[in-house]
């Protein structure tokens, strides 16, 4: 029975989760609680790289290190949630899941402009890069960083301000293991057509947008690139781009798969790529960064001997 306040609105919901066992619980919260950790220590090492070594202070780095930061922010608005869940009680105030609903919605458009950012990055270092310096200078890349970081929340503030206008009397369950605006759609009891529409105009502009974007910015890459004599140059320059397309292609592939989709269609299958765009992608892209990246791996080197150095008494 949902518990209601005096305008016959839920006060709290209940999230059921990845699963309704009680014997998975234990071992979702031990594997939940290592991805978390990973992506922590794996995103803030590449902060400290970055920022430590005088090599990587470049454009590119400066807004892979606004990635990981975002990236950490994103993983603890769901992750500790989720655990939380995991052995105790499963119930989220109505405070609480909109709140949870807001910096979810922020901090993925967070992570969405910065890699259109990254993109154009890559497009004027390899299209036209005897202007790279002038054209990516200290302060543009200020300003790109900070409109990456406060469009996102006009985005979110509309949608959390439209969810809020809804009255919830029914059902309290939750099908899913985070605040999101389709199953918390689908419990309320009043009409939903004008968050429908807005979802579906601009969410839709807001999710395609960057992506259409990225895209393109590739496409003049690749007839640069296609120019270019030599087979080392067209590897090195693909090699610069390859990293941050993989990322591109994860991230925006699971939430297109769950929201470029009409409400009625959403089910709990759309749960295993919510995590991919929500948790896995910010784990798995320290490593993505890293491994195809000499300076970058080399900067990590430089600061785990640093640390080994200053761990060894004297």
């Amino acid at each position: 029975m949902a518990r209601v306040n005096k305008t016959s609105s839920v006060s709290e919901f209940i999230l059921l989760g990845l699963s309704s066992r009680p014997e998975d619980q234990t071992s979702l919260f031990i594997l939940f609680l290592t991805i978390y950790l990973v992506t922590i220590i794996g995103n803030l090492l590449i902060i400290l790289a970055i920022h430590s070594d005088p090599q990587l202070q470049t454009p590119m780095y400066f807004f892979l290190s606004f990635l990981s930061f975002t990236d950490i922010c994103f993983t603890t608005t769901v992750v500790p949630r989720m655990l939380v869940n995991f052995l105790s009680e499963k119930t989220i105030s109505y405070a609480g899941c909109l709140t949870q609903m807001y910096f979810i919605y922020a901090l993925g458009n967070t992570d969405s402009c910065l890699l259109v950012v990254m993109a154009f990055d890559r497009y004027v270092a390899i299209c036209d890069p005897l202007h790279y310096v002038t054209t990516m200078n200290h302060h543009r890349c200020v300003l790109l960083v900070a409109f990456s970081f406060s469009l996102p929340h006009l985005h979110s503030l509309l949608h959390t301000l439209l969810l809020n206008r809804l009255i919830f009397c029914d059902s309290n369950v939750i099908h899913h293991f985070l605040c999101d605006l389709s199953p918390l759609m689908k419990l309320s009891c009043s009409p939903t057509f004008a968050n429908e529409i807005v979802i579906l105009s601009e969410g839709s502009v807001v999710l395609v947008t960057p992506f259409l974007c990225i895209i393109f910015s590739y496409l003049r890459i690749l007839i640069a690139v296609l120019k270019i004599p030599s087979a080392a140059g067209k590897r090195k320059a693909f090699s610069t781009c390859g990293s941050h397309l993989t990322v591109v292609a994860l991230f925006y592939g699971s939430i297109f798969y769950v929201y470029l989709q009409p409400l009625s269609t959403y089910t709990t299958r759309d749960h295993i790529a919510t995590l991919v765009y929500t948790v896995l992608s910010s784990m798995l892209n320290p490593f993505i960064y890293s491994l195809r990246n000499k300076d970058l791996k080399q900067g990590l080197r430089k600061l785990m001997g640093r640390r080994k150095s200053q761990a060894v008494p004297s």
